[in-house]
């Protein structure tokens, strides 16, 4: 007689700041799931509109973790992870923001796809309200792919990923605990892509299509629209990553960095406001090249039990 197949035991992690609406709606959808949850992690980045009475008021599925400070997307996703596999004891961890609704099977849609492989991470397909595919969320692709692994993804209905979104990023718990947590002072952009691909190197990921959420954006923007003030986090935390991560190979720094100048150049001739993406430009060049990330130990520390769970994960 055959044994029970082993159900995975999945957390989710959602970052909420300002957004209770969004929130009440996003943790009904994942009560929800066909797949269902061990538990959700939310972590309130320090909201001002009661994020944290709508978790509370979710049931005895949601673990909140309140922060006394807004540490960014980067800084809540290190402490939500941390806490989820320091107390949860999770197969995967799925993460996502605040504004991602998935669909009833998004979570069963990743978890079949990745079911009896070695893959260790999953994305998947980031749609917009209207159902068009979300420009900002588009996966990358690996770059030098093997045939055997291309053959192996499309086999899975997905493709062959280097990176993904943490709009419904689905990622082995062991993994987490191999490479570390994501680098809280990255605060809000490129965290995801620096963490991604440090999972990803040496790894095998996914991105599965028939796993759809929906990314509540106010607008369908790509990654080459006009951030105004927010240019200095990509820049900075762009050369922070070419310069001090090992999430890359050094010709994936090469082409990754001319494309990031590319899109660069493209914002900077479509910005109606170019004296802001200059000044953005210069800080985030200046504290891109002469600083360095801290370890979240020290960025994060003072946050109580998110800390305490951090300093274990991370072995520190």
């Amino acid at each position: 007689m055959s044994s029970p197949t082993v159900r995975p035991r999945v957390v989710a992690v959602v970052v909420a700041y300002n957004r209770r609406d969004l929130l009440a709606e996003v943790l009904d959808a994942l009560a929800g799931q066909r797949h269902a949850l061990e538990r959700i992690v939310v972590v309130d980045n320090a909201s001002t509109d009661d994020s944290a009475g709508v978790a509370r008021a979710a049931g005895e599925l949601v673990d909140l973790v309140s922060l006394s400070r807004n540490t960014g997307g980067a800084g809540g996703f290190a402490a939500g992870m941390a806490v989820a596999v320091d107390r949860h004891a999770p197969d995967w961890l799925w993460l996502m923001d605040d504004d991602t609704v998935p669909t009833p099977d998004a979570l069963a849609e990743l978890l079949r796809a990745v079911d009896g492989t070695e893959l260790v991470a999953a994305g998947s397909r980031v749609v917009w309200t209207d159902g068009t595919e979300h420009p900002m969320n588009t996966p990358r692709t690996k770059p030098f792919v093997s045939k055997a692994e291309r053959v192996a993804a499309a086999r899975r209905g997905g493709i062959a990923i280097r990176s993904t979104s943490f709009v419904s990023m689905l990622v082995r718990a062991d993994v987490v605990r191999d490479v570390g947590l994501p680098i809280s002072d990255y605060f809000i952009w490129n965290d995801d892509f620096e963490y991604s691909t440090r999972v990803l190197r040496g790894r095998r990921g996914l991105h599965v299509p028939a796993s759809v959420v929906v990314h509540k954006t106010k607008v369908l923007g790509a990654t080459d629209a006009d951030p105004g003030p927010r240019f200095y986090y990509e820049v900075r935390n762009k050369l922070w990553m070419f310069r001090r991560s090992q999430s890359l190979s050094p010709l994936e720094k090469a082409v990754y960095g001319a494309s990031s100048v590319r899109r660069w150049i493209k914002t900077f001739v479509r910005s109606s406001d170019r004296a802001v993406l200059r000044d953005g430009w210069r800080r985030g060049y200046r504290d891109g090249t002469r600083t360095r990330p801290r370890p979240n130990s020290m960025s994060l520390a003072g946050l109580g039990e998110a800390s305490e769970a951090i300093a274990r994960v991370e072995g520190r």
